[in-house]
């Protein structure tokens, strides 16, 4: 049992999946339906199927009797960026999870979302998805976890719900925080300074504390900037230009007191990927899938806990019970 299979809908460009690959699951199969998002997967894991299509057309029968369904339904739907329209917005794709857990059977489920999905305005809707997933044989877990929490250099909240069957719920715990994370100055100072930027040392010192949450908005709303005003605000106490995307880290001809930009890899960094997961597409798709991925590791660390609930509870051995 030391090898379990997933199901990832709305991959993305592999946040979640990395994470749950460092937790010991391989992948059946990652959808996503971004042309760009689906070859970063692909840039990174070519051994991998992965399938460039829209999730409502995915058979989930194909699937049946995964060990984990998961994905990261598009956040618009309840997020305060994209109008919180919940089940009235035609990108909500939960109904559509739903239904790939009826088809499939996994033995749990983990979906994440904005932690706008933990408020009172959508109780409703929540409750709608959990009595769902309970009528299917589910006990229900969620939560809003901050990625600062698990070693992540932002503050980053994200609503996660992990189902999973009865007979496994009992060995099913929310990870522990597992480390404070690293300053921003301390996670950037190597890329910073890739060029000769006299003065990176300096401006690391700076930037003492963590990123505010990286927002990478959607294909109606957004660019290659650091998020809105209050974002760049937070981002220029840092000493960071937050109003574009760089291409490259300063030059060492840059003054000492230059103010930087971030580039699409060391916003990557911020957002918990490994060093060397390319991204594919312009810079604005670039920025855009990293901005809107589950940091790799959150995504591990829950992925642990599901997985030792699952090889828990297969593991336990039969209790006989001795004839009369």
């Amino acid at each position: 049992m030391s090898e379990l299979t997933c199901l990832e809908i709305c991959a993305g460009a592999g946040g979640q999946s990395r994470g749950l690959e460092l937790a010991g699951f391989t992948h059946a199969l990652a959808l996503e339906i971004d042309s760009d998002a689906a070859e970063t997967l692909r840039l990174n894991r070519p051994d991998w199927d992965v399938l460039e299509d829209d999730v409502r057309n995915l058979d989930g029968a194909q699937y049946h009797g995964v060990d984990l369904l998961a994905g990261g339904v598009p956040c618009p739907p309840f997020s305060v960026a994209g109008g919180q329209l919940g089940s009235d917005d035609e990108r909500d794709l939960f109904p559509e999870a739903l239904r790939l857990v009826r088809e499939v059977g996994p033995a749990a489920v983990m979906l994440e979302n904005v932690k706008g999905l933990a408020e009172r305005k959508f109780s409703d809707y929540r409750q709608a998805v959990i009595d769902e997933l309970e009528h299917l044989g589910y006990e229900i877990h969620w939560q809003v976890l901050n990625a600062c929490e698990y070693g992540v250099s932002q503050l980053r909240p994200r609503f996660v719900l992990v189902a999973i069957k009865r007979r496994y719920s009992a060995h099913f715990t929310w990870p522990t925080p597992t480390s404070t994370p690293s300053t921003v100055g301390k996670v950037l100072y190597p890329p910073m300074a890739a060029n000769g930027w006299p003065g990176a040392k300096a401006w690391a010192k700076r930037a003492n504390s963590i990123a505010p949450t990286i927002v990478g908005g959607s294909h109606k709303h957004g660019g290659p900037d650091l998020g809105p005003t209050r974002a760049r605000a937070d981002w220029l106490r840092l000493g960071v230009e937050g109003r574009s995307i760089a291409e490259d880290a300063p030059p060492a001809h840059a003054p000492y007191d230059y103010l930087p930009r971030l580039t699409c890899e060391m916003v990557a960094l911020i957002q918990g990927f490994d060093a060397d997961w390319r991204f594919a597409g312009r810079k604005t798709s670039k920025y855009r899938q990293i901005g809107n991925a589950f940091p790799p590791p959150v995504a591990q660390a829950i992925g642990v806990q599901i997985k030792a609930a699952l090889v828990g509870a297969r593991s336990k051995p039969l209790r006989l019970v001795r004839a009369s």
